[in-house]
């Protein structure tokens, strides 16, 4: 039982850090300040529910969908860390602005967004997935520590949905300057991020390479 506690505390670390709540607030906001605020209660539940989905699907079918195509996790590392610091530079530079869209295109725009970039790539990144499907291999067939795996996964997504309905207020008291300055700091944080990431699959792949 205590390994299985472990497991799943290990579980939720990796995710809280890698999905960051917290960090996609600034984001968020950013992205939904044309929205009412039931549209925005909307988007934040409805990218949320998105992303629990796919990160079960991968956590499920990863390691049978990666073989099926031949693709590896390093592979997914190399290719997730661009993307990630791609998207953490935009993030530092503060580039992250927000779309204009009409009132005729609100709905419309609020259902796209949840979607991507929100549910998928900022909530449900390469990141995540990745986790996600290393952790079930690792789970090596226990129900308990599938269990538990599952069980990480929703407080997460839980935590993240909480944090972004709450986002409208926290983003009120820190104002506009607290927004950007979070906005870099984060950026920086997820181009580190990207940096371990692409490092961690381009060894071994290197390796793979050179034994051949």
């Amino acid at each position: 039982m205590n390994e299985v506690f472990t497991y799943a505390l290990l579980a939720f670390t990796s995710f809280f850090t890698l999905i960051n709540p917290v960090g996609i607030m600034p984001v968020f906001m950013t992205m939904t300040n044309q929205l009412s605020k039931e549209e925005r209660k909307n988007t934040a539940l409805r990218a949320s529910f998105i992303a629990f989905c796919f990160l079960l699907f991968f956590a499920i079918t990863g390691q049978s969908l990666f073989r099926f195509f031949g693709i590896s996790i390093d592979s997914l590392r190399v290719v997730g860390g661009m993307i990630f610091f791609l998207v953490g530079f935009d993030m530092l530079q503060a580039r992250l602005g927000s779309v204009k869209v009409t009132k005729d295109e609100i709905h419309e725009y609020a259902k796209d967004v949840a979607i991507t970039p929100l549910a998928i790539p900022i909530i449900c990144g390469p990141g995540s997935i990745a986790n996600s499907i290393i952790l079930m291999d690792n789970a090596g067939g226990d129900p308990m520590k599938i269990g538990g795996l599952i069980l990480a996964i929703t407080a997460v997504l839980l935590i993240t949905c909480l944090s972004l309905l709450s986002a409208s207020s926290i983003m009120k008291v820190i104002g506009d300057t607290g927004n950007k300055l979070m906005l870099r700091l984060m950026g920086l944080i997820v181009m580190v991020m990207a940096v371990e990431f692409f490092f961690a699959g381009i060894g071994p792949l290197i390796e793979r390479f050179i034994m051949k």
